[in-house]
């Protein structure tokens, strides 16, 4: 079976890899709470769980969003398979999400909750990992392909 949009597949494979890389080294290395300062006061390692979503919105009761996060890598995976050839930017984009949905989807099917570490403490930003800036990348890539190849008022009406 050949498949389509090779970009996306291989963008997903390696966020999902990447992430459950880091993810890994993380609750092998450190316990809850332990933290390494890279940069002391803004940037540091710090090893904690959630159980909601981003920002640890829906912490309470969000066993929900293990059936999300399958269902939006199904129909990503369905998109990429069933649907149109994508652009670079949308295959990078799409796959990138994927790749992140899955990260994240996977251990809130192990365990419940979200393995988090990526600690900017200079701006107070929550604590979070790799399958988030994968997915937040990924709609960046979204956004640059909406602006790419749309056809101008002139191309449009002399068609």
């Amino acid at each position: 079976m050949k498949f389509k949009n090779n970009f996306f597949w291989i963008a997903a494979l390696i966020s999902l890899v990447l992430d459950w890389l880091t993810k890994t080294w993380v609750v092998q290395n450190f316990k809850i709470g332990e933290t390494l300062n890279l940069l002391p006061g803004v940037f540091h390692f710090t090893y904690v769980t959630n159980t909601g979503a981003a920002f640890s919105l829906f912490s309470q009761g969000g066993g929900w969003l293990r059936w999300l996060s399958l269902v939006v890598s199904l129909g990503l995976m369905a998109f990429a398979l069933f649907g149109p050839k994508f652009n670079i930017w949308e295959q990078i984009g799409y796959g990138l999400i994927l790749g992140g949905a899955l990260g994240n989807g996977i251990d809130r099917f192990i365990s419940g909750k979200v393995v988090d570490f990526i600690d900017f403490r200079l701006i107070q930003f929550p604590v979070f990992n790799l399958a988030d800036v994968f997915i937040n990348v990924g709609i960046i890539c979204l956004l640059i392909a909406s602006f790419q190849n749309k056809p101008t008022s002139n191309q449009r009406n002399h068609k």
